[in-house]
C-alpha cells in the first residue's frame, strides 16, 4: 500500500475528503515519528510497537573489491507487532 491509497482509505473509511485525510494520515505519521525521536517508542495498542535501537559499527565488505570497510553506527526503528494485528493477519 502506499501513502496515496492509505489516504484514500482513510478518506473512505471516514467519509472525509481525500484532502483532509491526507492530512490527518500526515499529521498521524509526524506525530510518530516526532516521539520516535524525543522518547524512542511508540507503543499503539491493538497494532503495535515503534521502537529505536542502536546499530553498533561493524566491519562490512565492498561486494565489488572485496575490500574490508567500516559501517558507521547508526540508529534503525524496530517494529513488534500488537496481538490485535497478528490475530487480524492470521485469520
Amino acid at each position: 500500500m502506499t501513502l496515496d491509497e492509505l489516504n484514500t482509505a482513510v478518506a473512505t473509511e471516514t467519509g472525509m475528503k481525500k484532502t483532509e485525510a491526507s492530512k490527518a494520515v500526515a499529521a498521524v505519521l509526524h506525530g510518530i515519528q516526532n516521539a520516535l525521536k524525543q522518547n524512542g517508542k511508540v507503543a499503539i495498542a491493538g497494532f503495535g510497537t515503534f521502537e529505536v535501537v542502536d546499530r553498533p559499527e561493524r566491519e562490512g565488505r565492498n561486494p565489488q573489491t572485496g575490500q574490508t570497510i567500516k559501517i558507521a553506527a547508526s540508529k534503525a526503528v524496530k517494529f513488534k507487532p500488537g496481538k490485535g494485528l497478528r490475530d487480524a493477519i492470521n485469520a
